[in-house]
């Protein structure tokens, strides 16, 4: 897709899927070659996300990109005056704030990039991340590979016992499953409760 627009309209962009599909990876990638075309570019992610680096925006694959962290996606609203492009990762973890956030960037002409998981570890949409898709005018959705069964994957299991909805984790923590074996983890767990 290729969107890097000389003129200057201001839009939204969202880059969703499960943990472990290159969401972040693609962020950085717009990102970088915006940068290579001389555009000034703004990169927030939320503060509490300090897995790879605090100041950086980090994919798996140890590709990175300087940041800033925030605390509340009002707060971007503050950093960003004179931006071509802003740059938000993990906006799952913002609150509903962020949606209005990226709608006053896009109105004011600036080219937003958001990138998020679109479902948390129980299957159901996270967060903001719905409200952004709806309010994006480019959506694109990219996909892991099922570790159990070498499918499509967008979903992230997570394997440990932990029920809070916000938790930081790795390969450790999680594994991008399809959608054939995330019914099948659901229905056996069903099964033995």
């Amino acid at each position: 897709m290729f969107l890097e627009n000389a003129s200057r309209k201001g839009w939204i962009e969202v880059i969703c899927g499960s943990m472990f599909s290159g969401k972040t990876e693609e962020l950085i990638r717009r990102l970088k070659r915006a940068k290579f075309a001389n555009q000034k570019v703004e990169i927030f992610k939320p503060r509490i996300d300090v897995r790879y680096s605090e100041e950086e925006v980090v994919s798996h694959d140890a590709n990175a990109i300087r940041s800033t962290p925030v605390d509340s996606a009002r707060n971007i609203l503050l950093m960003t005056s004179d931006v071509d492009i802003v740059g938000i990762d993990e906006a799952q973890f913002f609150d509903d704030g962020i949606i209005e956030v990226c709608r006053e960037l896009a109105d004011s002409g600036v080219r937003v990039i958001v990138a998020g998981l679109d479902m948390d570890y129980t299957g159901k949409p996270f967060g903001p991340m719905p409200a952004l898709m709806a309010t994006a005018e480019y959506v694109t959705k990219v996909h892991a590979i099922c570790v159990r069964c070498g499918n499509l994957a967008h979903h992230s299991h997570r394997l440990t016992q932990d029920e809070k909805l916000v938790m930081l984790g790795e390969t450790d923590s999680y594994e991008a499953i399809c959608r054939h074996c995330f019914k099948e983890l659901v229905r056996n767990r069903k099964e033995t409760e």
